[in-house]
C-alpha cells in the first residue's frame, strides 16, 4: 500500500467479497469475521435489506442542504428516538462515532458553561476533538478500576466543577471488554444531575445490540439526557446520530445554537439508518444476538477451564473477551496471528493480553463452535 498512509497496523489488502460474517480473498480462501469490520456490521456484511435500500435511495436523493431535510431524517429520528427511550427528544445525524460523541461533549458544555467534564481513564470516546485529547483542564479521568468501593471513587471527583459525565460502557477498545459497576453509575449520575449536569452515553461500540440489549447503557437503568449512536447503525454506511431529551434540544435551540456539516442530516445515511433498525426489530436480533452471546462465553468458559494460560473469560451479549495470563510465547498477539492462518479475523490488544470478539448479530452457532475448537487446538498444540 504505497499510497495509503500508514497510521495504523495493515495485515492484509486483498480482500475483495464480504457475504455475512464471512471475507473472501482475491484466492477465494473464506475468513470468518469476529470483528465485524470494525464492530459495524451487526447485521453481517452486505445484508441484502440494507443494500436494497441504498441502491433505492441512491436513486432518489442522497444529499440535501442542511436547510432541507425531508421526511426520510423525520422518520428515521422518529426511529432511533423510539429504540433509545426518548420518543420526545430531537437528533441530528452526522457521520462518525467520534463526531457524534464530540458533538455531545460540546453541547453540554454551552448548556452547563462548566470548566470540566467526567469520564473514566480507560474511555476512548473519540478521534479527535476535546473528547479525542481529553485534556486535563477539560477533562476528570477517573480510574474506577483503582478504587477499593464507589465511596473512594465519588470522594476523587469535583463534582462542583463538572458539567456532564461522558459514560462509555464497556464497550471501547482500551477498557479490555470490562464493565464498570452499576452502583458506582448510578451513584454519580445522582449527582451529576442534582447539581443541573448532563450525563452522555457513548454507545457507538456497546450500541445496536451489542451487549445484548439495545444499548450498553440499559444494563446500568440510568436516565442519559443524549446518545450517541454509531457504527451498527448504518451497518457499515458511515451515519450516526446524537439523540438527546427534549429539554437539551429546547435549551439549545432558545440559545441560539448553530452546527453545520457537510452530510448532515443526509437522507441516504438516515434512509440506512431506518431500515437497520427496522431489520433488527423484525428479526429480533438483539435477543438473538444475547442469546447466541450466552453460548459463545460459556464456550469461553469452559475452555478457560481447560487452559491454564487463560486468565479469564467476559462479556455481554456479542462482545467478548478472553485474557491470557503472561507467557514468553502464548501472547494475544501470537493467538491472534495463529487464528488468522486458520481463517479467523479476531480483536487483540497487546496492552491488555486480550482477545476480542464483535461478531455480527447474524453469525451462525457452528462459526462460534469452530472458532472454540481452533482455540483449543492451537493451545493444546502449544508448548507451554
Amino acid at each position: 500500500m504505497e499510497y495509503i498512509l500508514q497510521c495504523h497496523e495493515i495485515v492484509k489488502t486483498d480482500f475483495v467479497r464480504a457475504e455475512n460474517c464471512f471475507l473472501y480473498d482475491a484466492d477465494g480462501r473464506r475468513y470468518v469475521d469476529f470483528e465485524s469490520g470494525i464492530w459495524c456490521t451487526a447485521l453481517g456484511h452486505n445484508h441484502p435489506r440494507i443494500s436494497q435500500v441504498i441502491e433505492s435511495q441512491l436513486k432518489q436523493v442522497i444529499h440535501l442542504g442542511t436547510r432541507y431535510p425531508n421526511q426520510i431524517v423525520e422518520d428515521a429520528a422518529k426511529a432511533v428516538l423510539d429504540v433509545v427511550g426518548m420518543e420526545d427528544g430531537k437528533c441530528t445525524f452526522l457521520i462518525s462515532g467520534s463526531e457524534a460523541v464530540e458533538f455531545g461533549v460540546q453541547v453540554i458544555r454551552r448548556i452547563t458553561g462548566k470548566p470540566l467534564m467526567l469520564t473514566f481513564n480507560n474511555s476512548f470516546l473519540g478521534s479527535y476533538g476535546s473528547a479525542g485529547t481529553k485534556k486535563p483542564e477539560e477533562w476528570f479521568l477517573l480510574d474506577w478500576l483503582a478504587c477499593k468501593d464507589v465511596e473512594e471513587c465519588l470522594k476523587q471527583i469535583p463534582f462542583d466543577k463538572i458539567g456532564g459525565f461522558a459514560f462509555e460502557p464497556g464497550g471501547s477498545g482500551i477498557s479490555f471488554v470490562q464493565f464498570p459497576p452499576a452502583q458506582l453509575i448510578h451513584r454519580i449520575v445522582e449527582e451529576i444531575h442534582k447539581r443541573g449536569g448532563l450525563v452522555l452515553v457513548n454507545e457507538i461500540t456497546s450500541g445496536m445490540g451489542r451487549t445484548g440489549k439495545w444499548f450498553g447503557f440499559q444494563h446500568y437503568d440510568i436516565q442519559p439526557d443524549i446518545v450517541a449512536i454509531g457504527k451498527g447503525l448504518g451497518n457499515g454506511y458511515p451515519v450516526s446520530v446524537a439523540a438527546m431529551r427534549r429539554k437539551v434540544a429546547d435549551l439549545l435551540e432558545k440559545d441560539g445554537f448553530r452546527y453545520i456539516q457537510s452530510h448532515q442530516n443526509d437522507p441516504l445515511g438516515c434512509a440506512v439508518a431506518k431500515e437497520v433498525i427496522s431489520t433488527f426489530r423484525e428479526g429480533d436480533w438483539v435477543e438473538k444476538g444475547n442469546a447466541l452471546g450466552g453460548f459463545f462465553l460459556n464456550e469461553l468458559n469452559q475452555l478457560a477451564a481447560k487452559h491454564s494460560i487463560i486468565k479469564n473469560a467476559r462479556g455481554r451479549g456479542m462482545l467478548l473477551g478472553l485474557e491470557f495470563h503472561p507467557h514468553e510465547k502464548i501472547t494475544a498477539t501470537w493467538m491472534y496471528n495463529a487464528l488468522l492462518e486458520k481463517g479467523f479475523l479476531v480483536g487483540y490488544y497487546p496492552a491488555g493480553n486480550l482477545l476480542r470478539f464483535d461478531p455480527s448479530l447474524t453469525m451462525e452457532k457452528e462459526n462460534v463452535v469452530s472458532l472454540i475448537e481452533s482455540l483449543d487446538e492451537i493451545l493444546s498444540g502449544a508448548t507451554l
